[in-house]
């Protein structure tokens, strides 16, 4: 393809992402340190592990209907040690709720802080890193925004590639030197220059020298936004199965019947992790989530297992249907089919849960790459525009001049 056609490709790429890439880019650096600084900023709702014995997820979803009795109880998340994360949603029918989020302590069962709202703006510290990571996944716009950072994902997936190849040195058969001598110069920036060449030097060398961290976070982002896209892709070259939540279509509640309760779904979803555990060879942790998905007519019971990538999260799910008990689904983050294994791998670079500190702060450092390299592409723009400007200016003004003499 013309280089030409492949420079303006990168421009207007880079100029209609900039904007969304340095918002994603400083809460995504903000997110490598999501625990330490909601508990900075919230300190009420992180007691951390303390003495006694900890509730069953079926008594704290039971403990959470108990204290919202307007909402609908939909998931508990057992991430963090000491606290529970309760979802809740208004009922059908009903006007929305001011919250979707109530913490509770797992000993005690009592309320921790202030109830919050992922999607909304913070009315409370409690609400700060919420909002946070709601404006970094999806725009703090709910599926809208998901979409939008769905499709400015994909572009940057394949700006990645356009932008790698305009970095190689142009063919030459007068200049003797080596390929990688030539190329050599796009890797280094000089300080000693114009603000314009800094600002150049760093937007090409920048990208070069983390580009293949730009291509994780850019293709993850696909996957979290835009799974269809994601899902074909890596279909044609892996085996790969879709999560459940992409994969199944939306459906109505039952009319005729009610889903299992807390507590005989809770028991479901153990015996059956038991059971596929021994059967495919592999050892099981603390529970860390229980959700019904409604819309999916399905429970998902989740759990540390030897098949995770990292210990962070834990995320090997049994699904199961809502209303019969039966086996739907297990999915396994590594080991099960190819195509998942490199999902399970990807989201975890993304979500900075591997590698211990060094790498988080690597993530950091690298969201706000992100954001130098958006304002740095912009500056180099409009350098450029202001320089055409005043050159078709100033051939205005000769060609004006010509005709008066």
């Amino acid at each position: 393809m013309n280089r030409a056609i492949l420079v303006w490709l990168h421009r207007w790429a880079g100029l209609t992402m900039a904007g969304f890439l340095i918002v994603v880019g400083l809460t995504g650096s903000m997110l490598a340190f999501l625990p330490e600084l909601d508990h900075f900023f919230a300190p009420e709702i992180h007691p951390g592990r303390h003495a006694g014995a900890e509730l069953e997820p079926a008594a704290l979803l039971r403990r959470a209907e108990a204290l919202a009795p307007n909402a609908r109880v939909n998931t508990v998340y057992l991430g963090e040690e000491g606290v529970a994360q309760i979802g809740v949603e208004a009922r059908p029918g009903e006007p929305p709720l001011a919250f979707d989020s109530i913490a509770l302590d797992r000993v005690t069962g009592e309320e921790l802080g202030d109830r919050i709202k992922w999607n909304g703006l913070p009315t409370s510290r409690a609400g700060i890193m919420p909002f946070v990571y709601s404006l970094h996944y999806e725009l703090a716009m709910g599926r809208v925004g998901a979409w939008i950072l769905g499709i400015v994902a994909l572009v940057w997936t394949i700006d990645c590639f356009v932008a790698f190849y305009l970095t190689l040195p142009l063919p030459s058969r007068a200049n003797v030197r080596s390929y990688l001598a030539r190329w050599k110069p796009a890797w280094l920036v000089k300080t000693r220059s114009s603000a314009y060449r800094l600002n150049f030097d760093l937007h090409r060398a920048g990208g070069l020298w983390m580009w293949g961290a730009l291509l994780i976070f850019a293709w993850s982002s696909v996957y979290m936004d835009l799974n269809g896209v994601y899902a074909r892709v890596t279909s044609f070259f892996l085996h790969y199965e879709q999560p459940i939540w992409a994969a199944t279509p939306d459906a109505e509640p039952r009319a005729d019947k009610t889903p299992l309760s807390w507590e005989i779904a809770q028991a479901t979803g153990a015996r059956l992790m038991e059971e596929r555990a021994a059967a495919d060879g592999f050892s099981t942790g603390p529970v860390t989530a229980f959700y019904l998905l409604r819309n999916k007519g399905v429970f998902e019971y989740r759990v540390h297992s030897s098949r995770d990538v990292g210990d962070r999260h834990g995320a090997t799910s049994i699904f199961f249907d809502a209303y019969s008990g039966e086996l739907r689904r297990l999915d396994l983050p590594t080991g099960q089919h190819s195509g998942n294994t490199l999902t399970a791998w990807l989201v975890a670079l993304h979500m900075a849960s591997v590698f211990g500190l060094p790498y988080r702060i690597f993530v950091c450092a690298l969201g706000l790459v992100i954001a130098m390299l958006s304002v740095t592409g912009v500056y180099i723009w409009w350098k450029k525009r202001a320089a055409r400007k005043a050159h078709s200016s100033a051939h205005d003004l000769q060609k004006g001049l010509a005709k008066v003499s």
